[in-house]
């Protein structure tokens, strides 16, 4: 099997070529006129500049880590040199991933207004081609990375397919690392133009969203690109990247006797969702007109026509790979469990449907009951995606071949299976992520073009088809975290089990992982408060840059004359400035904690301490992250929902309240809720990659 691993290069180059090609379509459009054109130039600047500074930022704490890492493999702490330099690979990948889907953002914004102004169908087209580039780059660029290193440690260190899978399955780090600083800086970028443009702009000023009158609204564009397509170019390059080297090390204990193939499979369903992506891409088309449940329809036509034809051809290729069409329903369990993640995510999101509808109600007793409506729906949310990944790991485990029964023969062995099933579900949900993050990525682009055709004086019902755009662009941009975070939570299981596997490999006597055990009960209870403890910091480090944004805004009020009478122009550059600083500065500390808690967990507890970590992280985690997505979601459609003209429409008190209660949900939605999914991931492989130290010096 070990001969066919070159698919995995193929396809990356195909995911890379129409990735290219994609965004030769997109620069083809007009960009509209010399106010748009100069708007654009403005947004695209602000937003190099604060990737520039993020990246020189970043590269600091990799040169440190990079280091850090050289010294426990010289000292024989790590499995092998090669660690190290994977370890810089993941991150630049990552960190290019989301460059890549950024450039073309930027490029794609005012050519989506512009297109937006001959017809509905073009603008869905420019942005959701612009979104393509983003979700291809990503699989490519992941693939690419995943494929080029097995082939360095299988041709030229000659390890075999053990040690491969092994070593490779702490390659993750770096990825996670990057995208953990690039969600988290972007996300704080962004979510402190947004709160202090429409905290001073609609609350203070009553001026309308993208007003270029207020001074925040260019950060508030460069932050939808830094954040909402960067950073989430980043996060998903990770989470692809993860499930796939996590089952690389769950299949050599699962299938000893056919180690390459199961190592392979999860390389070919990757192909397959690239090509069946592409496919699905040529189906998103839509009328003039449209409401918002056709404007979904074609979006899911697309998307699950993908997921359809992948189940289809993973039948004949489960089979020929490892011969087992248990493995195959597991498959299956991914498929269909990120299919309907991401429909009950739409669900309590899309203000087409009654949660949403009924948090708009709550606006007509004013910003608490707002606030307080949103909290309930987001905790309520939680139960369909709670559900669904319970019952994908049950059924997968199952159908594998595992076994819950420790007095069956040759339970191992079987247990192996179970989880190899489990670590291919995460596979099979992340397959078809081409077109899922497409879908996704259009959204800030969406966005970015309606502020656009405000800012550069557009027709009205250039406006309304945009908004149209934007608002199924939050529906698509909640579901594609719904999808991220189901994914992420199969994916910490399978790392989690990693883990127990490697270290028990390097200890001679086996850990006590019962809950009795008091090391893992304070384990559980610190990962708890982990998740905890990083969505407080993430949280108030949108506060604190918010605040300065407030105070900036407030004082060009007051100080710059003309300003409301469109005869002075504000100083856009100083909230850019602001928003990168804070960004910048607010991003590490809670970035640091991954690497350190876990580090410190295992130094203190031994490895039992760091199990009950990784279980508490990941189930606090899962819960937490999907609860401020949905209700940070739900919030920023119930404001766009009065927008369309319900409940007195823009400038009521009730769309007031609505929009207070959008600045809680946009740091749930876009700073801390998407974070966490990563946050448990970065855990995992740290645990991972430190694992040797770990086991050779602590305390207990």
């Amino acid at each position: 099997m070990d001969q066919f691993f070159w698919i995995g290069l193929a396809g990356a180059l195909a995911a890379l070529l129409f990735a290219l090609f994609q965004s030769r379509r997109v620069l083809s459009f007009s960009e509209g006129n010399d106010t748009m054109k100069k708007i654009a130039a403005a947004i695209r600047q602000g937003a190099n500049a604060y990737l520039r500074h993020q990246y020189v930022t970043v590269a600091k704490v990799f040169v440190v880590v990079f280091l850090v890492l050289l010294i426990l493999a010289y000292f024989q702490l790590l499995d092998n040199w090669f660690i190290p330099f994977a370890f810089l690979t993941g991150g630049i990948y990552s960190a290019l991933a989301g460059f890549v889907g950024m450039r073309i953002a930027t490029s794609a914004n005012a050519r989506t207004a512009q297109a937006a102004s001959e017809s509905l169908n073009k603008g869905l087209n420019v942005a959701f081609s612009s979104g393509a580039v983003m979700g291809f780059t990503v699989v490519g660029l992941g693939l690419l990375d995943i494929s080029v290193w097995f082939h360095i440690l299988k041709y030229i260190a000659h390890f075999d397919a053990a040690k491969i899978a092994q070593t490779m399955v702490m390659f993750g780090m770096g990825a996670s690392f990057m995208a953990l600083f690039a969600r988290v800086g972007g996300g704080i970028f962004t979510k402190a133009a947004d709160v202090g443009a429409d905290l001073v702009g609609k609350v203070e000023a009553g001026i309308p969203e993208d007003d270029p009158r207020n001074p925040a609204t260019i950060a508030d564009n460069v932050g939808d690109n830094v954040g909402d397509v960067a950073g989430m170019g980043a996060d998903l390059y990770e989470s692809y990247v993860g499930s796939i080297l996590a089952t690389f090390a769950l299949g050599v204990a699962a299938y000893p006797d056919n180690s390459w193939g199961a190592m392979l499979l999860p390389i070919a369903l990757a192909v397959v969702g690239i090509l069946c992506s592409i496919f699905g891409s040529f189906l998103i088309r839509t009328r003039e007109g449209a409401s918002q449940r056709e404007l979904l329809g074609t979006l899911r036509k697309g998307t699950y026509t993908a997921a359809v034809l992948a189940a289809i051809i993973a039948a004949p290729l489960t089979y020929f790979i490892l011969g087992s069409w248990g493995v195959y329903i597991a498959i299956l369990c991914g498929l269909a469990g990120g299919c309907a993640i991401g429909y009950f995510t739409e669900y309590y999101t899309s203000d087409t449907y009654k949660p949403t509808q009924g948090l708009a109600d709550a606006t007509e007793t004013g910003a608490a009951t707002t606030i307080i409506g949103g909290l309930s729906l987001g905790m309520l949310s939680t139960i369909a995606p709670i559900l669904i990944v319970g019952a994908a790991v049950i059924v997968s485990f199952l159908a594998a071949g595992g076994t819950m029964t420790t007095a069956s023969e040759n339970y191992t062995l079987l247990f192996s299976k179970g989880l190899y099933g489990i670590g291919i579900a995460a596979v099979g949900m992340l397959s078809t992520l081409g077109i899922t993050l497409a879908t996704d990525a259009y959204g800030p682009v969406a966005d970015n073009a309606g502020g656009i055709a405000e800012m550069s004086g557009l027709g009205k019902e250039v406006r309304e088809r945009t908004d149209a755009l934007d608002s199924l662009g939050n529906t698509t941009a909640a579901t594609g975290k719904g999808f991220a975070i189901g994914s992420a939570a199969l994916t910490a299981l399978a790392l989690l089990v990693s883990y127990v596997d490697i270290v028990k490999a390097k200890m001679d006597h086996a850990p006590d992982l019962s809950l009795t055990n008091p090391a893992v009960l304070v384990g559980l209870f610190i990962g708890a408060m982990l998740t905890f403890v990083f969505a407080a910091f993430t949280m108030s480090a949108v506060q604190r840059a918010a605040q300065s944004i407030v105070v900036e805004v407030r004082r060009q009020f007051r100080e710059i004359a003309g300003i409301m009478d469109g005869k002075a122009d504000p100083d856009y550059a100083s909230c850019v400035g602001l928003c990168t600083k804070g960004a910048l500065r607010e991003m590490v500390k809670p970035s640091l904690l991954a690497i350190i808690v876990p580090i410190l967990t295992g130094l203190i507890l031994s490895v039992e301490g760091v199990v009950g970590l990784l279980g508490g992280v990941s189930v606090s985690g899962f819960a937490m992250a999907v609860f401020m997505s949905n209700a940070g979601g739900a919030w920023d459609n119930a404001k766009k929902y009065i927008e369309a003209g319900h409940h007195g429409g823009k400038g009521s008190d009730q769309h007031k309240a609505a929009v207070i209660g959008d600045t809680v949900g946009d740091p749930f939605k876009d700073t801390s809720g998407p974070s966490l999914n990563i946050l448990i991931k970065l855990v995992s492989t740290v645990s991972i990659v430190f694992s040797g130290l770990i086991v050779n010096f602590h305390l207990l």
